[in-house]
């Protein structure tokens, strides 16, 4: 069973925060969806991700491509179930998941910017939904250049 965790930027931006969060989840062998709302921001966080050096090289594409299926993460924005079967789902810019998401893979991120009201309300929405659901999940927020934990709810 799955776990939702919730990372506030506080601190940087999602285009430097993902690639690090991407690469640990890399490391545990998961496939990834990063999931978003609009195509035209993933299209940038495509090749923000291509742009963070070769030390933190993060194979991925977009989808809509003829390797969907072999991506080890996939960019996705359009609300269809991903095909490379991930593992692990991210979902950022206010996209959303759902319990059953977040139980069919090992950890769920949503990623929200503390700059924009409107991710931090939609993240308090989504924590109050999944963890009313019997959802595990746990609040981290970037903290003098690192991720500390600041609440945690565990199913039962």
């Amino acid at each position: 069973m799955g776990a939702a965790y919730f990372y506030h930027l506080t601190e940087s931006s999602l285009e430097n925060a993902l690639p690090l969060l991407l690469s640990k989840a890399r490391e545990q062998g998961w496939r990834v969806e990063v999931r978003g709302t609009n195509a035209d921001r993933m299209a940038a966080l495509d090749v923000a991700l291509w742009d963070c050096g070769e030390t933190a090289f993060l194979a991925h594409g977009l989808a809509g491509g003829p390797h969907d299926a072999h991506q080890p993460i996939l960019l996705t924005s359009d609300g269809r179930p991903a095909q490379n079967e991930p593992n692990c789902i991210v979902c950022v810019d206010g996209a959303t998941t759902s319990a059953e998401d977040v139980i069919r893979v090992e950890r769920t991120m949503i990623i929200f910017s503390g700059f924009d009201d409107g991710l931090v309300q939609l993240a308090r929405e989504a924590w109050k939904g999944l963890t009313s659901q019997n959802v595990s999940a746990q609040y981290w927020a970037q903290e003098d250049g690192r991720w500390t934990k600041k609440a945690e709810s565990q199913s039962d």
